[in-house]
């Protein structure tokens, strides 16, 4: 049975809820000072405190400090935070994993000691480093609960089985599940997770990084992809007086205002994410090309520039939304891709992720 802890929170208080920081300690930063956090908030971090962004140590050591200030600071487990187990259970993988993901907790406790994989022979002689320098650090993740409960909902990094009991749901499931709002679960309360960016789930819809607020499916998926995705954002979600509602922060700083007003009137929506590139050419046009995606069976709407084609096969080449936006006049964007012909892609104040003419921004 997976570590859940029961709690009561006073409801007259507000909850915040944060996954997926990822090692951007910057950004957790830069978020809490937006939801002008204080000690009289409960916060919950649903999981990933490490890897792939630059401050693992930093950021646990920061978040370590956060909840030893406070009884109102709540983490959990995520599939990130206990990627020593792979050394410490001899999985020759990690080594293949450290070399290419240099932004990994595992490569910064080496670095602080000035140590590199090629000074160790073995697994067993890594385990031991890691134990004798970094015991502390592993002994406070590995305590931490999989999941918290509440009379409301259950917080939880990856997702719930299906099944009767949900605390019996297996660790690994609890961690490492894929596409959990694609699932369903039984629990009688809303299940809010992390792990699997929210984008993922809007091949056929407006593309965005926002959280997934489904109160049917009773599922929040929160995870917006930082430090994953290009355009991605950290996410909060926050629960106050019963209502649900949300904010975010991300890296993009380069800001421009409409001049000129555009509506769409293509009601083109759409994301390409990873793994789900190959594509079938239907129609070149000069900007974009209508492909349909082959894993998917959608039809997609792709910027040319992103395209590797054949004759009639083509594959894109990263996550992309085809998505396209309309925006006002005087609206605030921030640029993500303005090398591409014809068009801009931009991401607006909503979170929404598309694509508008350059001609909007004709006199900047």
């Amino acid at each position: 049975m997976i570590d859940v802890r029961r709690l009561e929170l006073d409801k007259s208080k507000r909850t915040i809820v944060i996954s997926d920081i990822h090692a951007n300690l910057t950004l957790f930063k830069k978020l809490l000072t937006k939801l002008k956090y204080t000690e009289e908030d409960y916060l919950f971090i649903n999981g990933d405190l490490c890897e792939k962004g630059p401050k693992s140590l930093e950021t646990v050591e920061f978040v370590k400090n956060l909840y030893e200030k406070s009884n109102k600071v709540y983490i959990t487990k995520g599939n990130c935070d206990v990627v020593h187990r792979y050394v410490f259970d001899g999985s020759v993988g990690i080594i293949p994993y450290m070399n290419k993901q240099k932004n990994s907790v595992l490569n910064e406790m080496l670095a602080m000691h000035c140590k590199t994989l090629d000074n160790f022979t073995n697994l067993e002689e890594l385990a031991q480093f890691y134990r004798q320098h970094f015991q502390d650090e592993i002994e406070w993740m590995e305590s931490l609960p999989i999941a918290y409960e509440t009379d409301d909902f259950i917080i939880i990094h990856a997702g719930i089985e299906n099944i009767e009991d949900w605390h019996e749901t297996e660790e690994s499931f609890a961690l490492h599940t894929e596409a959990f709002y694609e699932k369903a679960h039984l629990a009688n309360k809303i299940v809010i997770v992390g792990h699997w960016p929210a984008v993922n789930y809007r091949a056929a819809h407006i593309s965005s990084h926002n959280p997934v607020i489904d109160f049917d499916k009773k599922m929040i998926a929160l995870d917006g992809g930082n430090q994953i995705k290009k355009d991605g954002q950290l996410n909060a979600l926050i629960i106050e007086n019963n209502n649900y509602s949300y904010t975010y922060v991300d890296e993009l700083t380069h800001e421009m205002i409409v001049q000129i007003e555009h509506n769409d009137l293509t009601k083109r929506v759409g994301t390409v994410t990873y793994p789900n590139y190959d594509m079938q050419t239907i129609k070149r046009e000069e900007y974009f090309t209508l492909c349909k995606n082959s894993n998917l069976g959608i039809e997609q709407w792709i910027k040319n520039e992103y395209l590797m084609a054949a004759e009639e096969s083509s594959q894109c080449k990263t996550d992309l939304s085809t998505t396209f936006s309309s925006v006002t006049l005087g609206e605030k964007v921030w640029i993500i891709d303005n090398d591409c012909d014809g068009y801009t892609l931009v991401k607006k104040e909503n979170g929404e992720v598309g694509w508008i003419p350059k001609s909007c921004f004709v006199g900047n």
